[in-house]
């Protein structure tokens, strides 16, 4: 059992839960508690939230794995900027089946937590206010999924971005709307690299083309939210992954100029990501740095637009994500100690990432797909004292 497995089974979280916290999970479920209520933080933006699933086919791209005559199926989510919530409930933070097997196959047991309440609306109409949204695309990890990053995506869409997100099949916990559910394959034979990952985000952005033209992409025909058909701007798209989710933006963009900027949040960009790249792109790191490992230093050189490196101090490589609040609740939930907590979120406290994820990437999507210039992006900011800009 990988650690990235613990990890995802301690709510898909994205981190991993050492060995000897199993125990202690069965320990609490055993003594018949109520299940911990894990939460996420509510965007700060001016609008509320709605979100809808797609199940995506690519009919270009054959499906190895499931057999002769398939083809390429996603699982993907669309956040929104939305108006009359009330009566749509909220989304859960992952599936209920895919949440099942990722606790599951690690042995947690799975009434020992549960999962956060989103705070996106479940079918809510989408806000419009005259011109089309910009569209911003995700990209999570390797052995992850969609969710991952919920507290940066619903950010973005509570002030006005449409962010797509998806799983990538075979590479993440996924469930689709005939009941199967898929893990990600242990097997080198089918192992998915950036590229693959790259693939996969090129025909989203085929579906949000989709979406701007007032087509419908979801390959069951389930209704679209009112006003998402024809509400996408695809001139302003942009792009973040995480880990191997911010390589395959770097590679995507490459080959992509419907891209217009990328955020890297820690990713090793390995293999090599050759070429040069004129537009704008930022990094986040915290594990891979330029200064230890040589791909992210060559990348960098390759940079010929806009380009800003920064670092949160006492940021590890799961820190700019939904772990940093997640897994400390869940600590709490298993008796971790205080020396396990911080091998998993490292010295950046949780309320403070959780600030850094949402101001940076909004302000770097503000800038280059909104031409929103403010201060955050130009200097050390008093706000955050913990973010360090890297020459």
């Amino acid at each position: 059992m990988t650690r990235r497995r613990l990890l995802g089974a301690a709510l898909a979280a994205g981190a991993a839960v050492p060995l000897g916290l199993v125990g202690a999970a069965r320990a609490t479920a055993s003594g018949a508690p109520a299940p911990a209520q894990l939460t996420l933080p509510a965007p700060t933006g001016p609008y509320p939230v709605g979100t809808v699933a797609l199940h995506l086919v690519d009919t270009a791209r054959p499906d190895p794995v499931a057999g002769p005559g398939r083809r390429r199926e996603l699982m993907a989510s669309v956040w929104y900027p939305a108006r009359d919530v009330r009566r749509y409930p909220l989304a859960p933070w992952m599936p209920a089946g895919a949440l099942r097997e990722l606790l599951a196959s690690a042995g947690f047991p799975v009434d020992a937590v549960q999962a956060p309440l989103t705070s996106g609306h479940q079918g809510a109409p989408v806000r419009r206010s005259g011109r089309e949204l910009p569209v911003v695309v995700f990209s999570h990890g390797a052995h992850s999924h969609r969710a991952d990053h919920t507290v940066m995506v619903q950010e973005l869409a509570s002030h006005g971005y449409v962010v797509v997100t998806a799983d990538h099949t075979y590479d993440a916990f996924t469930e689709f709307p005939d009941g199967r559910i898929l893990t990600p394959l242990m097997d080198p034979q089918h192992a998915m690299g950036p590229a693959d990952f790259a693939a996969d985000i090129r025909f989203i952005l085929d579906c949000v083309e989709d979406l701007a033209a007032g087509r419908n992409p979801d390959a069951d025909g389930r209704p679209l939210p009112t006003g998402l058909a024809g509400g996408v701007d695809p001139r302003r798209i942009g792009m973040f992954g995480w880990s191997k989710g911010g390589t395959a933006t770097a590679r995507l963009m490459l080959d992509d100029p419907r891209v217009r900027a990328g955020l890297s949040l820690d990713g090793p960009m390995l293999p090599a990501v050759t070429g040069d790249l004129d537009r704008p792109f930022m990094m986040m790191t915290a594990a891979f740095t330029r200064a230890a490992e040589p791909g992210v230093a060559e990348f960098w050189t390759r940079l010929r637009g806009w380009r800003l490196n920064i670092q949160a101090e006492g940021a590890v490589h799961a820190s700019y994500g939904d772990n940093q609040v997640l897994i400390p609740q869940l600590a709490v939930a298993v008796g971790m100690s205080d020396a396990e907590l911080l091998g998993w979120i490292g010295t950046l406290a949780p309320a403070r990432a959780v600030r850094i994820q949402q101001a940076y990437p909004l302000a770097f999507f503000d800038l280059h797909l909104r031409h929103r210039r403010g201060p955050l992006l130009d200097g050390p900011s008093r706000a955050f004292p913990e973010v360090t800009f890297l020459p």
